[in-house]
Parts: C-alpha cells; sequence; structure tokens
C-alpha cells in the first residue's frame, strides 16, 4: 500500500507541476541565464513547497489548513507584488555574456525565492485537498502517518521530476540562444511574470 501511495503522490506531484505558470516561465529564465543547476534548484524550491502544502492536506491539518486559506489575501499581495518586482526587473535585466559561476548564495537564492513564492498561494492546500479525497487516497493515509508520509513523500518526488525534465530540456537549447535572443527572453518572461503578478494583485482588490 504504502508504494501504492508513493506513486500516487508522483503522479500528483507531476500533474500540479506541470502546467507552466510564472514558477515555470521563472525556472526557464534562470536556466537559460545561470544554467542547469540554477534553474534545477529554482524548480526544486517550488517542489518543497508542493510537498510542504500536501503535507498539511495529507495529514489533515485543518487548523492550519484554515488558517493559511483565511488569510490567504495577504500571502497574494506579496505574491503579487513580489511578481512584479520580479518580472519589471527581469525585463529590464541585461542578459549574462558569460557563463554564470555557480555560488552557494547564488544556487541557494534560487532555491529559497520560489520556495517562498509559491508558498503565497496556500489554495494550493485546496487542489491536493480534492485531488486526494478524489482519488481517495486521503482516506488510505488518514490515521496512518507513515502512509501519509509516502504520499508527500511522493508528491515531492514527483514535482521535483517535473522541475528536472524542464531544466533539463531547456539546458540542451540553450547554446542556441544568442546574447540578442536571451535579451528577448528577458524581456517576454518579464512581461509574462509581471502581468501573472498584476492579475494577481487585480484579483485580490476584487
Amino acid at each position: 500500500m504504502e508504494m501504492a501511495l508513493v506513486l500516487n503522490g508522483l503522479i500528483i506531484g507531476f500533474a500540479i507541476a506541470a502546467p507552466v505558470g510564472p514558477i515555470g516561465v521563472l525556472c526557464i529564465r534562470r536556466t537559460l541565464a545561470d544554467g542547469r543547476v540554477t534553474g534545477l534548484l529554482c524548480g526544486l524550491g517550488a517542489a518543497t513547497a508542493d510537498a510542504l502544502y500536501a503535507c498539511v492536506a495529507g495529514f489533515g491539518l485543518t487548523a492550519v489548513s484554515s488558517l493559511l486559506v483565511s488569510q490567504q489575501w495577504v500571502l497574494r499581495v506579496s505574491g503579487g507584488a513580489f511578481l512584479l518586482y520580479l518580472g519589471i526587473r527581469t525585463f529590464a535585466g541585461k542578459p549574462a555574456r558569460t557563463a554564470a559561476q555557480a555560488s552557494g548564495a547564488g544556487l541557494m537564492g534560487a532555491y529559497l525565492s520560489t520556495l517562498a513564492l509559491t508558498l503565497t498561494n496556500p489554495a494550493t492546500i485546496i487542489t491536493f485537498a480534492v485531488i486526494f479525497a478524489g482519488l481517495g487516497v486521503a482516506q488510505e493515509a488518514r490515521g496512518n502517518y507513515a502512509a501519509a508520509a509516502m504520499l508527500v513523500l511522493g508528491v515531492f518526488f514527483g514535482s521535483a521530476l517535473w522541475w528536472l525534465i524542464l531544466s533539463g530540456g531547456v539546458s540542451l537549447l540553450q547554446s542556441r540562444f544568442t546574447p540578442q535572443n536571451l535579451r528577448w527572453v528577458n524581456r517576454l518572461s518579464g512581461a509574462v511574470i509581471a502581468g501573472l503578478g498584476l492579475i494577481a494583485l487585480v484579483s485580490v482588490i476584487q
């Protein structure tokens, strides 16, 4: 049963991570600008956040879930503002002319920034809770901490697998991008990220 829960979690984590939103665009841009490792760590930050929210849903932490969802407007404003800032900075930024050197601060910053950004969407808890219930995995894990842990572990690995595929695929195309092409990548990804941030802020106001 535990291996089945890991497999279910892996499928769920992969499916939730796969749609390309602001984090996906950010991961693509960071991979092109700073290399495969930075892009992968950018994605692993999102995978960690997915696992944390799956943990809240899987372990039935109703009080934590209710608190986060009730205060989601604060998190959404913070996330929207950060996306808007990040988009503008990306749009205006100049592409690097030489390969970036891996540094602890840069790699850790890539991981932590996407972890924080993904955590600004507590409604993800509801998504996991609905999917878990719909597939019947919540019933299997209820009251069984080991089973719930296997489910959450599967979610993390599924999400991480998507980010590995994405960063690896983009990295293979990296050599085809000239500095001029990278400038347009910056502008396009910056506009998309800023636009999504603006949409998030407007939705909160409405």
